[in-house]
This record gives C-alpha cells, sequence and structure tokens, in this order.
C-alpha cells in the first residue's frame, strides 16, 4: 500500500503518526512504520516498528518495543498495547475509535485531486464485432478508472482502434464484393440492427479470402493504401471514402450502443489509428539514425540491444505498422491531457509487444514512459476452454454473454432482471486477480449463493430492508461512545472499517478482486452476526443499526466502485 493513500486513512494515520513520533523522541530515527491486520483476538493492528529499528540501532527488539509501549500507552485511541514474540507490538483500538471508523469507512480521502489521470482500455477496432475480450477489459478498465475517480483524480477515459490497416482494407474489400462495386447507396438497405454482425461477417469473407489468392492479395494491399490516402487527402466525396466513411461510423454507433447497454460510463475520446499515424510517422522519422534504423527498406528499431526483439515501426512499402501508431497514441494522448499517469489495459498476449514500444519511445521521450504504467488480462473463456479468433468468426459476443447471464438467471432464480445479469457478469470478471485466464460460467455467475455479484446486491437489499423496517433515522456517534461495543458488534466494526485499506490496495497495485474478495468476505461477516445478535428491538437495536448502516454504504461504495447496481430490493 503506498504511503500516499495509507497516510490519508483515518484510525492508521494517528497510530503511524504516533510511531513515527515515538522512534524520533526515543532514538533520534526517521522510520516509516508499517502497518498490518493480525488475527482479532491479538488487536487491531499491528507493527514490527521495534524490528526495524533494532536492526538499525543493534540493539534488542524486545527492549526497542517496551519502549515504544510505553510512549503509545496514552494514546487516547489505542485501548490496550501488548508485545508479542521477539518485539511485534499489537494494538487494539478503543471502541469508539473502532466504531467510527466503521460509520465513515465510506469517506475516503482525495489524495489524488490535483492529478490528471488518463486511462486506456476497451480498444475495439471498427469494422469488427466486439467479443467478450473487449467486455472483460471494459470491466476492469471501469473499475480502474473509478478507484482514481473514487480518489479525486481527474480520470480521462479513452479508447484506441484501429480504422486503417490490413483488417480495415479486408472488410472495405468484402463489402464491395458484396454490393457488386463502390456502391455507397447501396449500403442503405443493410438494416440498422443488423450492421455491426454484417461488418463482422464482411471481415471474416475478406480475412478468408486473404491469402489464398495473389491477385485478391493484391486488391487488398491496394486497398489498404488507397484507404491512408482518404485520410490524407480528406477524401469525403469518392464512392470508396463514402463506403469507408459509412461503414466506420456504424462500428462507433454499434460500440456506443455496446457501452450504453453495459452500463460503461463512456468514453471522453476515441482515439482512431488514423489521427495517431501523422504524430507517429513523424516521430520515428525524426529519430532514425538515432533510435529507428533503417534495414532492408524499412525502419525498425533494434530491440536486441535492451534484451528485447526487433519490430518494424514502418514497412518497405512506407507504410506505419502498428507500433508507430502506438507511438503516435502516446504522445497524443500527452499533448491532449499532459498526465501525471497514463494506465494501458490490454490483453497478455501483446506484453512483449508493448515493452518494445515502450523502450522506443523512451530513447527520446523517457518522461512519459516513466509515468506510463501497462497492465494485462488474460482470455476469457467459456466452458470447454476454446480459443475465440475473429478472423475466423468463432467468437463470443460481447452481447451473447450478457444474453447467457439473463438466461441463466431467468432458469435458477427465476428473474429476468439486466442489473443482475450485469452485476453477475462484472463480478466475475472482477473477483479474479487480474493477469490470469479465467473462465466464465453463466449458471455460476448469476448464483444467489456463494461469491458471486447477485449474492452481494441480495446482501445489500436485505441490508436495506431492515433499515427501511425499522425506519432508520442518523444517529448520533455519542451511542458508540455512551454503549461501548459488545464482543460480536466490534468483530463487525473492526471488518467494516478494513474498507478504506482495501481499498488503497486495490488503488495502489491495479487490482479490483481485493475489492472483490473484502466485500464477499464482509457479507459472510455480517450474516454471521445477523444470524447471533438481534438488530430490531433490542436494548442495542441504536448502535446496531448504526452498523448495519455502515455495512450497507460500503456494500454500496464498494459495488459502485465495481461499476456494479446495488439494489435497494430484489
Amino acid at each position: 500500500m503506498s504511503n500516499n493513500l495509507e497516510s490519508s486513512l483515518p484510525g492508521m494515520q494517528e497510530l503511524k503518526a504516533a510511531l513515527k513520533s515515538a522512534a524520533n523522541n526515543l532514538f533520534s530515527v526517521e522510520v516509516e512504520p508499517e502497518l498490518t491486520r493480525p488475527e482479532e483476538q491479538f488487536g487491531d493492528f499491528a507493527t514490527n516498528i521495534a524490528l526495524q529499528l533494532a536492526k538499525q540501532l543493534g540493539k534488542n527488539p524486545r527492549e526497542v518495543a517496551e519502549a515504544i509501549v510505553d510512549k503509545l500507552k496514552n494514546l487516547p485511541i489505542l485501548a490496550d498495547v501488548q508485545i508479542a514474540g521477539p518485539g511485534f507490538i499489537n494494538l487494539r483500538l478503543t471502541d469508539e475509535t473502532l466504531a467510527k471508523m466503521a460509520f465513515f469507512a465510506t469517506k475516503l480521502p482525495k489524495p489524488y485531486a490535483t492529478q490528471e489521470i488518463v486511462i486506456e482500455y476497451s480498444d475495439p477496432n471498427p469494422f469488427k464485432i466486439l467479443h467478450v475480450g473487449h467486455l472483460y477489459t471494459s470491466v476492469v478498465g471501469d473499475a480502474i478508472s473509478n478507484l482514481f475517480s473514487n480518489y479525486g483524480a481527474n480520470v480521462h477515459r479513452v479508447n484506441f482502434g484501429g480504422d486503417v490497416g490490413l483488417h480495415a482494407a479486408k472488410t472495405i474489400w468484402s463489402i464491395i464484393q458484396k454490393l457488386g462495386g463502390e456502391h455507397p447507396d447501396k449500403l442503405l438497405e443493410v438494416p440498422i440492427d443488423q450492421r455491426a454482425q454484417w461488418m463482422a461477417e464482411e471481415y471474416v469473407a475478406g480475412s478468408l479470402a486473404y491469402g489464398d489468392d495473389e491477385r485478391i492479395d493484391g486488391e487488398i494491399k491496394e486497398l489498404n493504401k488507397k484507404i491512408y490516402q482518404i485520410h490524407e487527402r480528406q477524401d469525403k466525396t469518392s464512392p470508396l471514402a463514402k463506403i469507408y466513411w459509412i461503414t466506420r461510423q456504424w462500428s462507433y454507433d454499434y460500440f456506443e450502443e455496446f457501452y450504453k447497454r453495459f452500463n460503461a460510463l463512456g468514453f471522453e475520446k476515441y482515439y482512431p489509428e488514423s489521427v495517431t499515424v501523422e504524430p507517429g510517422m513523424k516521430a520515428v522519422k525524426e529519430n532514425t539514425g538515432k533510435v529507428f534504423e533503417e534495414s532492408e527498406g524499412a525502419i525498425v528499431f533494434k530491440g536486441e540491444v535492451h534484451n528485447m526483439h526487433t519490430r518494424v515501426f514502418i514497412n518497405s512499402q512506407g507504410l506505419p505498422t502498428y507500433e508507430t501508431k502506438d507511438v503516435g497514441l502516446i504522445l497524443k494522448k500527452w499533448e491532449d491531457f499532459h498526465f501525471d499517469r497514463s494506465i494501458v489495459i490490454t490483453g497478455n498476449e501483446i506484453y512483449e509487444y508493448m515493452q518494445v514500444v515502450l523502450k522506443a519511445v523512451e530513447q527520446f521521450a523517457p518522461e512519459l514512459v516513466q509515468k506510463t504504467t501497462h497492465i494485462t488480462h488474460g482470455l476469457v473463456k467459456l466452458a470447454g476452454g476454446v480459443k475465440m479468433s475473429s478472423r475466423l468468426g468463432n467468437i463470443v459476443s460481447a452481447n451473447s454473454v450478457l444474453e447467457m447471464a439473463r438466461h441463466a438467471n431467468k432458469e435458477i432464480n427465476k428473474q429476468d432482471n439486466e442489473d443482475t445479469a450485469l452485476g453477475a457478469i462484472k463480478y466475475s470478471f472482477l473477483k479474479q486477480r487480474l493477469g490470469a485466464d479465467l473462465i466464465y460460467d453463466p449458471a455460476e455467475s448469476v448464483s444467489l449463493e456463494g461469491n458471486s455479484g447477485p449474492y452481494l446486491q441480495y446482501a445489500h437489499a436485505r441490508a436495506c430492508s431492515i433499515l427501511l423496517k425499522a425506519n432508520f433515522q442518523e444517529q448520533s456517534l455519542e451511542t458508540a461512545k455512551a454503549d461501548g461495543l459488545e464482543a460480536s458488534e466490534r468483530s463487525l466494526a473492526r471488518k467494516i472499517g478494513e474498507y478504506p485499506e482495501v481499498v488503497a490496495k486495490a488503488s495502489d497495485e491495479l487490482m479490483p478482486h481485493h475489492i472483490c474478495t473484502y466485500l464477499y468476505e464482509l457479507a459472510q461477516s455480517f450474516n454471521s452476526f445477523y444470524e447471533k445478535n438481534r438488530v430490531l428491538d433490542n436494548a442495542r437495536q441504536n448502535i446496531r443499526l448504526r452498523l448495519v448502516k455502515a455495512y450497507a454504504d460500503v456494500l454500496k461504495n464498494g459495488l459502485n466502485l465495481l461499476n456494479i447496481a446495488s439494489p435497494d430490493k430484489m
């Protein structure tokens, strides 16, 4: 967990300050204390600061711990301080402090309030269908964007896609065959609701035709050049240009519809490759002879010098490759946002490719690479684990995944609720640690039992029903101060109060699964509490309702970070 986030968390902030002060006053040493969460019976926090200091001072860690404990005994937020083992210090908070940490668990700090953060994700290519991989990246990107927005950053969500290149040429070539020539007026005959699928089928047809016939290959390569020329000349009127611009817009309309349906927050900016070509080409050409070099008519970056592989940035025909377009994208993002940080989310399969691109840019714009973080994820597979290929047409579309979840929800839960189906999909994707492949099981994802999105949605609805039944109104914090906490109440408050630390860890590591794991554990803790403790019509109703409210608030806040609806009733 970064000191930036951790240092501003309530409770932890005061403990860290007290530990630093003790180390300074006793030993004239500056140290950054580490706090961990021990098992509940040992305390609320633990620190190994005595062991850290003993190593520096050449002292017995137990003696160091005793001196620090003596300094902490009068700290108002602590009920007890104990030494364990060779010098670990266990810290038990007062009930009042623990209750406050629970009640204000969602009041998170805003340490990134002055930062501009660009997050690039989803990245579908026009002229192709959106598949489950795009859905996965979109879900992950939304969650990570929410984490930074939550801490006050000005987040710019951007999307990069290939509107030029061989895939576009293959699609346009097949469309021309379908239309019987360059007849843009005939595109009006394609029904609006079938346009995305129609284009996807033409891409498959063009891909299958390419490589089998030299004449066809030549036509597609020539079209590829012409599409670049359409952009260079800003051609909007020729028949070929009209076919290109109309079908490209169909893709962007389809993307917007997709993001809206999946309750994604949308993108501030789309970067088509046609926009990044010019700055990319300019940068590569200006640095040829310094960073890049000519090789057999092409311009390449010799990655072997950096223990990487060589990649072509401008091919022998003078056309930019994906690498050059990515160089242009980095430069465009900097020009548009002057970011403090840029996060790029892609599949694992382009990790090495991106390492080469970033290493090339590092040679002439090192500050941009220092500010860039590239994170990757694995493949999404359905049961059976068949690898998908849009080129071959055997993909699972993003929309079909939603239909699978809706169908499973109808069959298993007798519900037809799109929020539940969306929650099921998103949580199934996010609960897995980012990086590995995952298998999506629609039936498992919609289960109202176990570690699932609908289970947590139901948990929130259940908490809301308790508050509604009690006609709950916010109570004064003095309730907790006057009554103290019973053991079971204390245990629940402790778990609720962990939330800010979990969000900080998820943000620092760019790993939303930490929030999923915590929310599931929290719901289990509450269920255990609720089974053994009467909340309504009880002498301790006030404090217990405050805990129920704090629990519901954390569930709602956590689900919102994951971009999952938190219904009041189900």
